[in-house]
């Protein structure tokens, strides 16, 4: 948005001492070269014939001569009527040796062709559906890295082997072979690693073995609770571990486990690792139980700059309270309720983003949770297009900071304000709790389900144009207030700036009237671009504040108190501010009379030169309206400012208008 009027860009006067973790995570993404990501590599959204059940990775790596061998077991189920052949992703930098099948009642080789980074496969026989099959792949090479760092032979600081994934969002199959989609999770996942034995490698789920080889050993890592390909993960290095615990329940203790590189564990670390505690404690409170208390939960340091959450150990190159929230949020929102798709990539960053706030919210109190809320909504402001990700071809245009991340949780901001606390914090239990969506898939519409569900409402017009809409409102305001008796009645013109989708927001919006020692917050569903809302007071309020609590995400364009007064003077003409200014397309110029009179209403530019004549023709006594909208004249005004001049008699009175394109 590169109109003449958002020059005015709210910046919080809140101010963060370090990155905040959505900026850190988002920030790293985007900037990473659209170049890397070629959709094209992978059959996004993977073979739909087949339904993935389980993974199996027993992958041998050589830290020395940057080299894998991996042997990886594929479940799956059957979902046509008739399957012959299937397809897994797979780099084709690797080199697949060999493909063997098993059924339940036979097993042995089957034939395969690897190109263009699709690993065809040939069954034995003819497969029916709901029929479960697994095949067995091996494989061996040095993986590429692609998108953020899918796979990664890197160093520590001080120089020693740091080996690690991140396989958002196509990068899985860089390294191992899959059905490469969020909406496919397996129910359940192995990672055997086997190294040197100066290392230590770290994955999902809980260690339940390690296999002295001689000069390696075998980590065996098992994760028992549903699983999105991009969120297994390995990371290896020299770690130094620190342990503690966390209460789940009375029955339950979870393990609470950081792997650090030894140059970076001190006693900062260990303060910033100790968070994770209170915060395990705010969000089980927040969002219901930890999704994996059987396992785990904690963090491996690696070379990226920002952090990824990999489910129940989230991989870390930043230790601030944001970060740390960020990714420990992501375990209910991201992991155990996994975006279906990329183009819902918000139902995960946009969750945790706002839970950053949330955080600061219930230790350090509303002034600290408005403060990053504010921060998000600076750069909500400059986010272009939906929230909903058209184009999913790229890393920036998948995780784009201002749209996915900071308008992502301002939504869901604006949301808690809209049904309230009790019904938002309700909602967002059902949410991660719901049986169709727990340890599953959502898109947007499964969330507003369960929003509309727990509040009673329905919030077509809420999501529709927040998730799939552009922009935010802008408002203007007229008001009056007029005595009437013993009381005061008040009118108020709330209007919004035309957008281009929606092309006007449908909110509720708070009025704060101020009088002499009190004031009155009223709330009333703005549901026009135009529209007019009518009070009445036992005194007369002094002030009107729009939204004065920044429940919306929104510009305040202007606020103005018309004087109504028609006790006039003879000859004494009155010509008001036109409403809304700076407009578009239209506005209205209001002028009052004392008497019938002759009146010419008229456009000039800043030389001086007439544009056109709105009126020429006598009025009564009293106030009138006229609209301008140079469509309506057939004229093509520029972004400028405009002189509007109301003549009668000997009088003559003009103010100034800007038009905004």
């Amino acid at each position: 948005m590169k109109k003449l009027l958002i020059v005015l860009i709210f910046i919080t006067s809140f101010s963060f001492g370090q990155k905040r973790g959505s900026e850190i995570c988002s920030e790293l993404k985007s900037q990473m070269n659209s170049n890397m990501l070629n959709l094209a590599k992978v059959q996004y959204p993977g073979d739909e014939n087949i339904d993935a059940k389980y993974y199996k990775i027993d992958i041998s790596v050589d830290h020395i001569n940057k080299q894998i061998n991996s042997i990886v077991e594929v479940k799956f189920e059957v979902l046509s009527d008739e399957l012959n052949t299937f397809f897994l992703d797979l780099s084709s930098v690797l080199t697949v040796s060999s493909v063997e099948y098993s059924d339940g009642n036979s097993s042995g080789v089957v034939s395969f062709n690897h190109n263009s980074d699709k690993l065809n496969i040939t069954a034995h026989r003819q497969l029916t559906k709901g029929e479960q099959y697994s095949v067995l792949i091996s494989y061996s090479g040095r993986p590429i890295t692609s998108g953020f760092a899918s796979f990664t032979f890197g160093t520590t600081p001080n120089g020693n082997a740091s080996i690690y994934t991140l396989s958002q969002p196509y990068g899985t199959s860089d390294w191992w072979p899959c059905k490469d989609t969020p909406a496919d999770k397996a129910d359940s996942s192995d990672v055997w690693i086997t190294v040197d034995k100066s290392l230590i490698p770290v994955s999902n789920g809980k260690l339940v073995e390690i296999v002295d080889n001689g000069l390696t050993n075998t980590y065996k890592w098992k994760n028992h609770y549903p699983i999105a390909q991009y969120l297994i993960s390995m990371a290896i290095s020299n770690f130094t571990v620190y342990e503690h615990n966390f209460v789940v329940n009375d029955s339950t203790t979870l393990d609470v486990i950081h792997y650090n590189y030894p140059e970076n564990y001190n006693a900062n670390r260990i303060s910033d690792l100790n968070r994770t505690i209170p915060m395990l404690q705010v969000f089980s409170d927040l969002f219901g139980e930890y999704p994996y208390p059987n396992e785990k939960y904690g963090h491996a340091e690696f070379g990226w700059g920002g952090g990824m959450e990999h489910q129940t150990i989230s991989s870390m190159g930043a230790y601030n309270q944001d970060i740390v929230a960020h990714e420990l949020a992501h375990q209910w929102f991201g992991d155990k309720v996994t975006c279906k798709n990329w183009q819902n990539i918000w139902l995960n960053e946009g969750f945790a983003t706002y839970s950053e706030s949330l955080y600061r919210e219930f230790t350090s109190g509303y002034l600290d949770y408005m403060s990053s809320v504010r921060f998000d909504m600076g750069r909500a402001k400059v986010a272009t297009g939906s929230i909903y990700v058209n184009n999913i071809n790229t890393i920036s245009s998948i995780f784009d900071p201002n749209r996915t991340y900071s308008k992502g949780a301002v939504v869901l901001h604006m949301l808690r304000n809209v049904i309230g606390d009790q019904l938002f914090f309700e909602s967002l239990k059902a949410y991660s709790d719901d049986p169709d969506l727990a340890y599953n898939v959502a898109e947007t519409e499964d969330f507003q389900r369960i929003v509309e569900s727990v509040s009673g409402q329905d919030l077509d017009y809420f999501f529709s144009q927040w998730i799939y809409g552009e922009n935010y409102p802008k408002y203007s305001a007229a008001w009056s207030s007029i005595k009437n008796g013993e009381s005061f009645n008040v009118e108020v013109d709330l209007q919004q700036s035309t957008n281009s989708d929606p092309r006007h927001f449908i909110m509720p919006v708070d009025f704060k009237f101020s009088f002499d020692n009190s004031d009155t917050t009223v709330t009333v569903f703005n549901n026009l671009g135009n529209q007019k809302f009518n009070f009445t007071f036992q005194s007369d309020p002094s002030n009107l504040e729009i939204d004065p609590e920044f429940k919306i995400l929104r510009d305040i364009q202007q606020v103005t108190k018309v004087d109504e007064d028609n006790d006039l003077q003879p000859n004494q003409i009155k010509l008001f501010q036109n409403f809304p200014n700076p407009f578009n397309p239209s506005t209205a110029i209001k002028f009052s009379l004392p008497k019938e009179s002759n009146v010419e209403l008229a456009i000039y530019d800043l030389l001086g030169n007439k544009i056109l004549t709105l009126i020429n023709s006598k009025y009564g006594i009293g106030t009138h309206t006229i609209n301008f909208n140079p469509a309506d004249y057939n004229k093509q005004l520029s972004s400028a400012v405009y002189i509007y001049t109301i003549t009668s008699g000997d009088t003559e009175i003009s103010k100034k208008m800007l038009l905004v394109k």
